[in-house]
């Protein structure tokens, strides 16, 4: 049997209302090992887990215990897509948490220049997108493309990977994940 360790603690983080930033403050863990457990790119020791817990507060029973609720909403208007991202790079995600769900579907918006940053991504999954307009210079492993409106993309997340902006417009793409790791 198999946990998603990393999504049960996004759902029970996002349902105590607590940021990221502040349940680190809390269990006295790094932000980035918070980030990375989430993700589901690192596994916590139970020590750890539990010290991250304490900052909920919530016990590791209690943790392993819930069960998601499958989602039962299937239509989203523009105003209830979740924000995920931070500027100057827009991730609006649909549906509120996806615990307990194996596809992350997100309209991202790069504005000029913006990046994901100079180390590449890598996390386990697959993931394609569309690009809806504007111009995205897309890195996988060794190989850089540009895709124009109506240009795509489709790989496995564990090849090291990059997206940027570049021309003076801001460049939306649709884009999906499975499992939901981002």
């Amino acid at each position: 049997m198999s946990v998603d360790i990393g999504g049960r603690l996004r759902f029970i983080r996002a349902r105590a209302k607590l940021s990221q930033r502040e349940l680190a403050k809390r269990s006295g863990v790094t932000n980035s090992t918070i980030s990375l457990i989430e993700s589901n790119q690192m596994n916590p020791s139970v020590g750890a887990l539990k010290r991250i817990l304490d900052g909920i507060p919530m016990g590791l029973a209690e943790f392993f215990a819930i069960e998601p609720e499958r989602p039962r909403k299937a239509f989203y208007r523009a105003d209830e897509l979740t924000e995920i991202g931070k500027k100057p790079i827009s991730f609006l995600q649909v549906g509120d948490n996806l615990f307990g769900r194996s596809l992350q579907i997100l309209k991202e918006r790069y504005e000029p220049g913006s990046d994901t940053g100079r180390v590449l991504l890598v996390h386990e999954g697959e993931e394609g997108g569309i690009v809806v307009s504007g111009k995205l210079e897309v890195t996988v492993d060794d190989e850089r493309r540009v895709l124009n409106a109506g240009d795509a993309y489709y790989f496995e997340s564990r090849r090291p990977h990059r997206f940027r902006c570049i021309g003076a417009k801001a460049c939306e793409v649709i884009s999906a994940c499975t499992p939901p790791t981002f």
